[in-house]
């Protein structure tokens, strides 16, 4: 091959590649006032009172977040075989959708006969 068609080449081949190339924008978030979590209060020391009968699990006392804030669900006996509360589960706090929302993190409650995780979310 001539050097002259290997120029030519090569020049389309840059020409053809440099039309491949993609520009990325990245979205910069300057955060003016840290980020506010509702972190649940500690959990209260509850008295397990004795099983009304043999093939009761302890369902322990835990917070929930309902109606805007967070409540107590006492401890109490649970006909049939129970897991204890699984460990908390790390989220990623994404950016808040405005100045005055707050984060409430995610958390286990008991619902129907399990332990159900709720995931974190932005509140205001």
């Amino acid at each position: 091959m001539k050097p002259t068609s290997k120029l030519i080449l090569l020049g389309a081949l840059a020409l053809a590649l440099g039309g491949c190339t993609t520009v990325v924008k990245e979205r910069v978030v300057v955060h003016d006032q840290p980020v506010v979590v509702r972190q649940a209060p500690a959990p209260i020391q509850e008295v397990v009172p004795p099983a009304p009968a043999s093939g009761y699990a302890w369902i322990q006392g835990h917070w929930a977040w309902h109606d805007h804030a967070w409540q107590w669900q006492p401890g109490h006996w649970y006909q049939g075989g129970a897991r204890p509360m699984p460990a908390l589960i790390v989220e990623n706090v994404t950016v808040a959708p405005g100045p005055n929302h707050f984060w409430v993190p995610g958390h286990w409650h008991w619902h129907n006969n399990e332990w159900e995780w709720t995931h974190g979310h932005w509140e205001r």
